[in-house]
């Protein structure tokens, strides 16, 4: 079972709408995309689309590190050994978690084909499916709804509200939102880093009888003393992501005061599932629930994300939506979603195809 070919390949692939957050608007989308095929002929797929912002890597940087020779220490190599393969990839790539990500989704793939067994069940699966949110990008208040009208037509009843432009802007944006829809749709909101201490307080004040699941990243990543001082309540629905990299930082992040009630676990962000299930590990410790999130990506990864995040008993929250606005990609299958509920498909591997 030792590894014959490393494919690499950077498909653009595309979105079907532009969309704005608060310190970025997104028109196109590439994906880094490697292929690990076996000499009998088996096949594991990974994915990148590693964001600078947040970890210091470019979708340009990552691709430099996997061109000929530099994937030549894989070639030869027995995927049986896959907990050897893991650490090593982990070790090769200590900078680029984009890299980290594509190898080791590739790897454990193309491992649980040759085990005939989905990579949850691999993993350890405690959770059978949870809905996902959906995500609306900043916009004014009539876009914002409808917008929030397609997604609730297709089903969805999680919708994720990208937010911290504009403080009024985005209390009236909430407020419709919900005298629109009542309690028929849960509401999360992400500032992407947006707020100060003092709009954060404004914000909840406002927004305080309207039943808001969590708040993702209102303040800047590197506040996090500002954040274990937040009143309790606040804390307990603040989602952690800008500040939450590596395993490193989900402890700084749940020492006591614990800063967050969630962690929002991304694989673009630690680089792997590997890294991925330590910092739930922590969590778990730290009673503190977990988000799994994602970047706008092929179908590869972000069922990757899924096989993790269902492994995990202290998962509560998925937002898993990053290949639902993509014109295209490069695979099919993975996963189900039906009435924005996701599951995998009970498939080996990944669950996906090439097409």
């Amino acid at each position: 079972m030792k590894i014959k070919h490393i494919y690499v390949s950077r498909p653009n692939l595309e979105l079907i709408r532009p969309y704005t957050i608060a310190y970025k608007t997104v028109s196109s989308v590439e994906n880094c995309i490697v292929e690990i095929v076996t000499e009998n002929e088996l096949y594991g797929l990974g994915a990148a689309n590693p964001s600078p912002y947040v970890v210091g890597e470019s979708l340009d940087d990552m691709w430099k590190a996997v061109q000929s020779p530099q994937l030549d220490w894989l070639l030869g190599r027995d995927i049986r050994h896959i907990g050897t393969l893991c650490r090593e990839v982990q070790e090769w790539y200590p900078k680029s978690p984009g890299v980290r990500i594509a190898l080791e989704t590739a790897l454990l793939d193309v491992f649980t084909k040759y085990l005939g067994v989905p990579l949850t069940s691999f993993l350890g699966q405690k959770i059978t499916s949870l809905p996902t949110s959906i995500t609306i990008g900043i916009k004014d208040v009539e876009a914002t709804l409808v917008e929030a009208e397609e997604y609730v037509g297709r089903g969805f009843r999680v919708l994720k509200v990208k937010l911290g432009k504009s403080l009024d802007e985005d209390i009236e944006r909430i407020v419709k939102l919900r005298e629109v829809y009542g309690n028929d749709i849960v509401i999360r909101i992400d500032a992407n880093q947006g707020y100060t201490v003092q709009d954060l307080s404004r914000f909840y004040q406002q927004i305080g009888t309207l039943n808001i699941e969590l708040v993702e990243q209102p303040l800047p990543a590197y506040q996090i003393l500002e954040m274990k001082n937040l009143p309790e309540e606040q804390k307990l629905l603040i989602a952690a992501d800008e500040s939450l990299v590596t395993p490193q930082d989900a402890f700084r992040l749940a020492e006591s005061p614990a800063a967050c009630g969630i962690f929002n676990i991304k694989l673009m962000k630690c680089g792997g599932i590997t890294q991925a299930m330590e910092i739930a590990q922590i969590a778990r410790k730290a009673n503190i629930d977990l988000m799994w999130g994602c970047n706008d990506e092929s179908i590869i990864s972000i069922v990757a994300a899924l096989h993790t995040a269902l492994a995990c008993p202290n998962t509560k929250y998925l937002d898993l939506d990053g290949s639902l606005d993509l014109a295209k990609d490069v695979v099919s299958g993975g996963f189900i979603l039906k009435d924005g509920i996701l599951s995998v498909n009970g498939e080996p591997g990944l669950g996906v195809k090439k097409i």
